[in-house]
């Protein structure tokens, strides 16, 4: 499967992955190497991971408790202080084996670790080899608002090893699958009608779809890497979504919501938008949410905990001057960013959720 080479990084695929990681090892004077997981990755990825390598390199492996919780600047002083014990200097390299959480959190801490050290992504949830561990993005969240701390960055590579994907649960799959589900909605219209008829879906088809996926992320990120324009469009679903799982995060009586379960509730929110305030068909709307619906187990959102899913969208990234702006659909496979919402539709959006079957 060919590589694909974004501005600074390159995203390799299963086992040309570890060729091309022993290789840039050989060829490289790292000082040090250490590597980064959670109890789950601990236990189920790293055999896997450290079969394949093929150096002499010291290597000590640092882990953190697993779970979007545990993303924040407390794991980050843990993890920093690990490697100044262990003796990390400017010349050692971090390698990220791990979901969503590792890599934002992992690239985080190299990049500001004594000014910044050499980081490698391994990916492995399908979230993360589709969406997260591309494109530079790191960070942690600060309380329950989501990746607030953070610097655009890219990694040394990326590779992506979907053998990983045996180690997850049917939930942490769907999880993933509602970023390539979002891709096809902002860019390809056909690739979202093949990824619909998940039923039909072989291993094999996975893989290419994954590889896919990342194409759509990567032409959008070379053209716009510090989200100044249409890189926004991969913020679709996520203004409401990012909200919906943060106040269940926080809320004990609250189910805790996978991120791509809350992203699939504002991806269905954010098109009733898009009907009410881009003209998007009716037919389009009822398309995805028929899609989402057929996949994503219905959430229970209380009519009481609308205002305080709303009062959370005043801290998303995308807003300027204090307006919360949102990516829509002019069609399926076309986004707009920066359209204002009214309340009164914000609360539409979530009551036309909650009346689906």
């Amino acid at each position: 499967m060919q590589a694909i080479k974004s501005k600074d990084s390159v995203v390799y695929f299963n086992e040309e992955a570890y060729q091309q990681l022993n290789n840039y090892l050989a060829n490289t004077n790292h000082s040090s190497m250490f590597v980064l997981v959670d109890t789950n990755t601990h236990e189920n990825c790293l055999a896997r991971f450290m079969g394949n390598l093929a150096i002499d390199l010291p290597i000590e492996i640092i882990e953190i408790e697993a779970g979007e919780i545990n993303k924040n600047i407390e794991t980050c002083s843990g993890v920093w202080n690990a490697l100044s014990e262990l003796g990390a200097d400017r010349k050692s390299l971090l390698i990220n084996l791990g979901g969503g959480v590792v890599t934002d959190l992992g690239g985080f801490i190299a990049c500001t670790f004594k000014r910044g050290i050499s980081y490698i992504n391994i990916p492995t949830t399908l979230l993360a080899m589709v969406d997260a561990s591309v494109g530079g993005k790191t960070g942690v969240d600060l309380g329950n608002l989501k990746n607030m701390v953070g610097v655009i960055s890219e990694s040394e590579m990326v590779l992506v090893d979907t053998a990983y994907l045996k180690t997850l649960s049917g939930n942490e799959l769907r999880s993933g699958f509602a970023e390539m589900l979002k891709h096809g909605l902002i860019k390809d219209a056909n690739y979202w009608r093949r990824l619909s008829k998940i039923e039909a879906l072989t291993t094999t088809d996975l893989d290419t779809l994954i590889h896919e996926s990342v194409i759509i992320k990567n032409d959008i990120v070379l053209v716009d890497p510090t989200e100044q324009n249409i890189r926004k469009y991969l913020n679709f679903g996520h203004t409401l979504g990012h909200a919906i799982e943060s106040y269940f995060l926080t809320h004990p009586e609250k189910q805790t919501l996978l991120h791509g379960e809350a992203i699939a509730i504002g991806m269905i929110t954010e098109a009733f938008l898009a009907k009410e305030i881009l003209g998007l068909s009716e037919t389009d709307l009822l398309e995805v949410a028929t899609v989402f619906m057929n996949i994503y187990p219905k959430v229970s959102i209380e009519k009481e905990d609308y205002q305080a899913i709303i009062d959370l969208l005043i801290f998303d990234k995308k807003n300027v001057g204090g307006k919360v702006l949102f990516v829509l659909l002019n069609k399926i496979g076309e986004a707009k960013f920066n359209c204002e919402v009214p309340e009164n539709l914000l609360i539409a959006s979530l009551d036309y959720y909650n009346q689906l079957q």
